[in-house]
């Protein structure tokens, strides 16, 4: 039986849910990782993005989850690693809504408009 007395989280950032000296870092991480975006895939909760490769990437991608997750707690992470030294995916999902918040908040961040509509 679902739990109808849990409370949902705004679709909205919090960033006063992450320490004031680490905003900033946050911001940077944050631009950093998504400027380097080479694929977008649409998903029906979300989307999904291919990330220039990078030996540092899976380290950026932990370092933005980690804060992320503080400010935005209705996504869901998800990292993967294809075999044989392919692509680094992250994937951001969540309730209905959350593909506008995603879209604005990166478009908002690196000027990243390449989004499709399912």
């Amino acid at each position: 039986m679902p739990d109808t007395n849990h409370k949902q989280s705004p679709l909205a950032c919090d960033m006063t849910a992450i320490a004031v000296e680490q905003r900033p870092v946050h911001v940077a991480t944050s631009r950093e990782l998504f400027a380097r975006i080479e694929e977008v895939r649409e998903l029906p909760d979300g989307y999904e993005f291919r990330l220039g490769d990078d030996p540092r990437l899976l380290t950026k991608i932990g370092e933005f989850v980690s804060l992320e997750r503080l400010c935005c707690p209705f996504l869901t992470f998800t990292v993967k690693v294809e075999a044989e030294g392919g692509p680094v995916w992250l994937r951001l999902s969540g309730r209905e809504g959350v593909k506008d918040f995603i879209r604005e908040e990166i478009s908002g961040l690196t000027g990243f408009t390449g989004f499709t509509r399912l």
